[in-house]
């Protein structure tokens, strides 16, 4: 059942009857519509994040310090620390709720999130031709045609996608460091992956692993980057864990 929160700015699929107990918040590209088979007899919202699904988006580029203000009224609807499920750029989402709200957020399930980069380095730049053309867009020497064409041949799938604010917001999301948030995290922290996640590898999630005191990795054979429809039991079981932790 979908149902409007904080005045119709957001919406969400209701699970259960209950206050809820888990907030679901999906990937790039995607809807509340994941988490289906992952919350099925729980009493959970999963959210459309602004930009996705019924939601409409921002009216400003925010990162993700503004998604998970935006999505933190939800919190007010349950009737205790609730369990944040994030996957992908959920979980950007979800690591700044969690800081922002630690007595609200009982634990996290993180799952194909790329908050840290391989390798450690900094974010890869532009090719330079793309730079260059992007200079001189910016000075008016080169069309807004030509330099969306460019665009399309040098973005990611993802931001190719996007349009409008949306685009502006993938790019912010992808340039963010996450370094300070992570060290603030106090809650519970269980990160399920996919062991083929060609999107974010393996290698994330160790670093993650061994970047968060306490966090726990399971790893899911044969699953790639959409665990939540191809691996909601394991989701799910992580998800009981930490609400059978919070009680």
């Amino acid at each position: 059942m979908l149902k409007a929160f904080d005045g119709g700015r957001l919406f969400g699929s209701v699970h259960g009857v209950g206050p809820p107990a888990v907030l679901a918040l999906h990937g790039w590209g995607r809807t509340s519509a994941d988490f289906d088979a992952v919350l099925d007899g729980l009493d959970a919202v999963a959210l459309d994040l602004p930009g996705f699904g019924a939601t409409p988006p921002p009216a400003e580029p925010w990162g993700a310090t503004g998604y998970a203000a935006a999505v933190a009224p939800v919190l007010g609807e349950a009737a205790g620390p609730v369990v944040v499920l994030g996957h992908s750029f959920g979980g950007r989402v979800a690591v700044h709720l969690a800081a922002a709200h630690p007595d609200e957020v009982a634990g996290l399930v993180l799952t194909g999130a790329p908050l840290v980069r391989p390798g450690g380095g900094p974010a890869r730049r532009p090719r330079l031709a793309y730079r260059v053309a992007r200079a001189a867009h910016r000075r008016g020497l080169l069309g807004e045609d030509r330099m969306e064409s460019l665009r399309r041949r040098y973005g990611s799938a993802d931001y190719r996608a996007a349009t409008g604010v949306m685009r502006d917001v993938h790019v912010r999301a992808v340039n963010e460091s996450y370094d300070e948030v992570l060290a603030g995290l106090s809650c519970p922290v269980e990160l399920v992956w996919g062991e083929d996640d060609g999107d974010v590898p393996l290698t994330v999630a160790e670093a993650l692993r061994d970047r968060v005191p306490g966090a726990v990795l399971r790893t899911v054979a044969g699953a790639g980057h959409l665990t939540p429809l191809t691996a909601p039991a394991e989701l799910r079981s992580a998800v009981d864990r930490l609400l059978a932790a919070r009680r």
